[in-house]
C-alpha cells in the first residue's frame, strides 16, 4: 500500500470514528431530553379500584393509601428512562435534576411506608407489627444509589411485593390479621412527620437567597441545652451547585406527597369529618398542587428576592410553607376531642 492508500485509509478510520462519537453525543442528548421530565399527577382512588378489582378483591379503608404508596413507588421505578439515581453510564450519570426528584420521592414514599408499619396497621403500641410491612420498611430504606447486587430498584420492588401481599390480605374479609386502622391519632403523628420534612424543604429553599437567621432552637424553655452552641445571628446561604438540587427534591417530595394526602382525604373521611377538618386538608393538597405547576424556564433561576429575575426556589419555599402550616392547623382540628 503506497502512501496515498495509506493516507485515505487512516482519513476514512478517523472520519468514521467522528461519526460514531458525534452519533453517540446525540444519542446522549436526546435521552437526556427524554428522561428529563416529571411524571403526571394520578388518581389514587382510581387506582386503588383498578388495581383491586383486578384482583378480585375489595376496597376496604387503608386500601387507597397503600395503593398510593405502591403507585408512587412503582412510577418511581418504571417511569420513562426507568430508575436513574445509581446510574453509572451516560446518559443517567450526566443527570441530577431527576435523581433529585427521585430521592424526594423517596422520601415522602419511605415516612408512609414506616407510619403503615408502625401506627396505621396497629391499634396500640403493645400490638404486633404486621409481618409484610415489617419487611418493606427496611427495604424501602436501602440506599439510593446502589447499583451492585442487590441494587436499589430490585430492593424496592421487594418492598412493593411486601406491601402488596399486605394490601391482598387486607382485602381478605377472612383474614383478620391485617388491619388499617383510620384514626385521628395515627393521623396526626404522621403528620407531625410531614411537617417536618415540609418545614426543613422550606428552610433550605430559602437559603437559595441567602438569609440572616436569629437562633431560635432553644426558645421557649429556659432548662434547655444543646450540645454545640451556633452562631446567632448567621447568614445561611446555598451553594449555587446546590440550589437545583433542593429545588428537584422538594419538587419530588411534593409530587408523592399530594398523591399520599388525596389518598388520605379518602381512607380517613369519616375521621376529617367529624373533626371539621376536611377543609384544612383541602388546603393542603391545594397548596402542592400549585406548587408542581410547570417550571416555565429550562434552568432554576436565582434571582434576588425582589429583583430583575425571577427566584424559583423561594416561589417553591412559599407554597410549601403554606402547605405546612395548613398541615399544622390540620393536626391541631386532629388532637382536638
Amino acid at each position: 500500500m503506497d502512501g496515498t492508500s495509506l493516507g485515505r485509509a487512516r482519513s476514512w478510520l478517523f472520519g468514521g470514528i467522528g461519526v460514531l462519537l458525534a452519533a453517540a453525543i446525540v444519542l446522549v442528548l436526546v435521552l437526556m431530553w427524554w428522561w428529563d421530565y416529571e411524571p403526571d399527577h394520578f388518581d389514587p382512588v382510581a387506582a386503588a379500584q383498578a388495581r383491586v378489582v383486578a384482583k378480585g378483591e375489595r376496597v376496604v379503608t387503608g386500601s387507597v393509601t397503600t395503593v398510593a404508596l405502591m403507585t408512587t413507588a412503582e412510577t418511581l421505578l418504571d417511569k420513562r428512562g426507568g430508575y436513574l439515581s445509581n446510574d453509572r453510564f451516560p446518559p443517567g450519570v450526566l443527570m441530577d435534576n431527576v435523581p433529585n426528584w427521585e430521592f424526594g420521592v423517596l422520601t415522602a414514599t419511605r415516612d408512609l411506608a414506616r407510619a403503615l408499619r408502625n401506627d396505621f396497621s396497629r391499634s396500640q403500641t403493645q400490638s404486633v407489627e404486621d409481618k409484610d410491612l415489617q419487611e418493606a420498611d427496611p427495604l424501602f430504606s436501602s440506599p439510593n444509589d446502589r447499583w451492585l447486587l442487590p441494587s436499589s430498584e430490585s430492593q424496592y420492588r421487594k418492598a412493593i411485593a411486601r406491601v402488596d401481599a399486605y394490601l391482598t390480605r387486607l382485602g381478605d374479609g377472612d383474614d383478620s390479621n391485617a388491619q388499617f386502622y383510620a384514626r385521628a391519632d395515627n393521623l396526626a403523628d404522621y403528620l407531625q412527620v410531614v411537617s417536618a420534612r415540609l418545614g426543613s424543604l422550606s428552610q433550605r429553599l430559602s437559603a437559595a437567597a441567602g438569609q440572616v437567621r436569629i437562633d431560635t432552637d432553644l426558645a421557649g424553655d429556659e432548662h434547655a441545652r444543646q450540645s454545640t452552641p451556633a452562631p446567632s445571628p448567621r447568614l445561611v446561604k446555598t451553594p449555587w451547585t446546590k440550589i437545583d438540587d433542593n429545588f428537584y427534591e422538594a419538587r419530588g417530595y411534593t409530587w408523592a406527597l399530594r398523591e399520599q394526602l388525596e389518598a388520605v382525604r379518602a381512607d380517613f373521611a369519616p375521621i376529617l369529618a367529624s373533626k371539621n377538618a376536611a377543609v384544612s386538608l383541602e388546603q393542603v393538597i391545594r397548596e402542592l398542587e400549585e406548587s408542581q405547576k410547570p417550571l416555565g424556564s429550562p434552568i432554576v433561576l436565582n434571582g434576588t428576592p425582589f429583583g430583575f429575575f425571577a427566584n424559583h426556589s423561594l416561589v417553591m419555599a412559599n407554597y410549601i410553607s403554606r402547605a405546612n402550616a395548613a398541615v399544622i392547623d390540620l393536626r391541631e382540628l386532629l388532637k382536638r376531642g
